[in-house]
């Protein structure tokens, strides 16, 4: 069932299924909480309650947010914290990722542990030898730009295509309720707003994480020339001893729809170690 919760006049809307500790699912830009269709059962089963959310501006949630960063973001997952009753791990992905980090940073006794996918959560530059080595790279670079530049559907339809590459068997269903979302007005600015959002605050506050964090990326993610190298300097930027990195071979910018088994077999054993005692 879908509820939703009020945030300076705005709404989120999010679906709780289960019963047990809280974990709180945030998808990535141009998405919805139907991205974690598959590893919300994963989760529900193992004993954990499961608060999967559409991020502001995005699926059932509201139009009309003063801002779409990755620190408004980070506020929304708080507000869905405090309201549920955390503790909570936060699962992010992308630009949830860097969210995911800022709440942690902002209010450590709300959240017992951070799981980032494919996460969006240091400052940016254009890789240019990247982009003349890594054909894949080059390819979702390119159709990432007439997104943000154009508000091009089909270009994020193309960039969708190399994000996945291998296709989960509902993907023709599911590509369909993405395009009739971001067909809805306001949709595609709000997906604008996000790329163009700088992930800088989010790499600000990786040294005030207080919290285990595990960095999940998938090794064919179009997104960085070396999606590996990317999450070792996540790593690398947190407390020592408190990040952990996990590289999935073969996957793309989307591991938990792509690959739900194997991200549930390594969030599960995260999670029985972060919140045993939330």
């Amino acid at each position: 069932m879908t509820e939703h919760l009020d945030v300076a006049g705005n709404t989120l809307a999010y679906e709780v299924t289960g019963q047990g500790p809280l974990v709180v699912l945030a998808h990535g830009m141009g998405d919805s909480r139907h991205a974690y269709r598959f590893l919300v059962p994963k989760l529900a089963e193992a004993g954990y309650r499961v608060a999967n959310l559409d991020i502001r501006g995005s699926g059932d949630s509201s139009l009309g947010w003063d801002g779409y960063s990755r620190t408004d973001i980070a506020g929304d997952l708080l507000a869905l914290v405090r309201h549920l009753g955390g503790p909570a791990v936060i699962v992010g992905h992308s630009i949830s990722g860097g969210a995911a980090t800022i709440a942690a940073a902002t209010a450590p006794e709300l959240i017992a542990g951070v799981v980032e996918l494919a996460p969006f959560t240091r400052k940016q530059s254009i890789d240019l030898g990247g982009l003349l080595r890594v054909q894949r790279y080059r390819a979702g670079y390119l159709q990432l730009a007439k997104v943000l530049m154009l508000g091009s559907l089909p270009s994020w339809q193309r960039y969708l295509d190399i994000a996945y590459p291998t296709k989960p068997a509902d993907w023709d269903s599911e590509l369909a309720r993405i395009e009739a979302k971001l067909r809805e007005p306001g949709r595609m600015q709000v997906l604008q707003a996000m790329g163009k959002s700088n992930p800088s605050d989010a790499g600000a506050r990786l040294s005030d994480v207080r919290s285990p964090t595990l960095i999940i990326e998938g090794s064919s993610d179009p997104d960085w020339a070396d999606p590996g190298a990317e999450g070792k300097q996540i790593v690398a930027e947190l407390l020592e001893g408190l990040g952990e990195l996990e590289v999935i071979e073969g996957v793309g910018h989307y591991p938990h729809v792509q690959a739900p088994d194997l991200v549930g077999k390594l969030v599960l054993p995260f999670l029985a170690k972060t919140l045993t005692n939330a």
